[in-house]
C-alpha cells in the first residue's frame, strides 16, 4: 500500500519545498520582515533584495508585475523557491539578452553566500520544541491534544481508517493517509484560504490543495482525483475542496498533512479523537 522508498522520499522532499515556501505566506499577514543587510549591499537598479518570508506572488503583487513575468525573468519554475539575501530581477532584461537567474546575480553582487534553503523555515529562533522533542511528544500525547494551542478549529478531511501514520524522522511519512472510496468529498480541515490548487508536478502524487489557516498553520491534501477549490478561495471547515483519488499503487486514499511554521507535525495531535 506504500510508495517505493525512493519515490516516497522524492515526493516528500519536493512537497516539503512547496509547503515551506507557502508557509512563508504567514509572514505576509503580519507585514514584511525587516531587511537584514548584514553582509549585503543595496540592491542594484532593476533588482530586489529578497527578504525573509518573501514569496514570489507577494513580490509580484507589491511591484505590480505579473508572477509569470517575474518567474521568466529570473529563470524560476514551480515551486518558485526564493533565498533570503539574494537578488530578484524586477525589470525586464535588455532586448536580445537572456535574463540571468537570481542565484547568478547574487553570486556576482553579494559578498557572501546565503545559506537560507527553501526546504527549511527562516533561521529565526521561535522558542518552539525541536524536531526530536516534538517526536517524543507525539509518541505520548493524546489525539487532539495540540488542537487548542494551535488556535485553529480542526476537523477530519475525510472519514475512514488511517492506513499510514506520521513519522517525524521519515520523509516518506510526513503526514497521514486515510482510506476512502474514489470520489469521496475531501473537506477543508479548518477555515482558511486556498494558497495552492492543482497539479504539484509530482509523479503519482495526484492533484494537491494547500490551505493556510493562520500565519503559522497550513494543511495539505494530496492524491486528489479532482480539485474543486481554486487558489485564493476562502473556505470554511467542512467545505468540500476536492474528490479522493488514488496513490501510486492504485489504492484510493487521501494524503493529509498539517504544517506549523513550515515544519510537519502529527495531524492526529490536532484532529478530534472522534470523527
Amino acid at each position: 500500500m506504500h510508495l517505493s522508498w525512493r519515490h516516497g522520499y522524492r515526493v516528500g522532499a519536493t512537497l516539503a519545498v512547496l509547503l515551506a515556501l507557502l508557509a512563508m505566506l504567514g509572514c505576509g499577514a503580519r507585514g514584511l520582515a525587516p531587511v537584514d543587510d548584514r553582509g549585503y549591499g543595496p540592491a542594484p537598479p532593476g533588482y530586489y533584495r529578497i527578504r525573509s518570508g518573501d514569496t514570489l506572488s507577494e513580490i509580484a503583487e507589491r511591484k505590480r508585475i505579473s508572477m509569470r513575468k517575474l518567474a521568466a525573468w529570473n529563470g524560476l519554475g514551480p515551486p518558485y523557491p526564493l533565498y533570503t539575501g539574494r537578488l530578484l530581477r524586477i525589470e525586464p532584461p535588455q532586448a536580445g539578452r537572456r535574463s540571468a537567474s537570481a542565484r547568478q546575480v547574487a553570486a556576482r553582487s553579494s559578498p557572501k553566500t546565503a545559506t537560507q534553503s527553501a526546504t527549511t523555515p527562516t533561521s529565526q529562533s521561535t522558542g518552539k520544541p525541536s524536531a526530536k522533542t516534538s517526536a517524543k511528544t507525539s509518541a505520548t500525547a493524546k489525539p487532539g491534544s495540540s488542537a487548542r494551542a494551535s488556535g485553529v478549529n480542526w476537523g477530519w478531511p475525510v472519514v475512514g481508517p488511517v492506513v499510514q501514520r506520521y513519522r517525524s524522522n521519515d520523509r516518506t511519512r510526513q503526514g497521514i493517509r486515510i482510506a476512502a472510496g474514489p470520489g469521496t468529498p475531501v473537506a477543508a480541515a479548518a477555515d482558511g484560504t486556498v494558497v495552492y490548487s492543482g497539479s504539484s508536478g509530482l509523479a503519482g502524487y495526484g492533484n494537491l490543495i494547500i490551505v493556510k489557516h493562520s500565519p503559522s498553520y497550513l494543511s495539505a491534501y494530496g492524491f486528489n482525483r479532482r480539485v474543486l477549490a481554486s487558489e485564493g478561495a476562502t473556505v470554511k471547515r467542512g467545505q468540500q475542496l476536492a474528490e479522493v483519488g488514488q496513490a501510486a499503487d492504485g489504492q484510493p486514499m487521501l494524503h493529509f498533512e498539517i504544517r506549523r511554521d513550515g515544519a510537519t507535525v502529527d495531524p492526529l495531535l490536532f484532529l478530534p479523537a472522534s470523527r
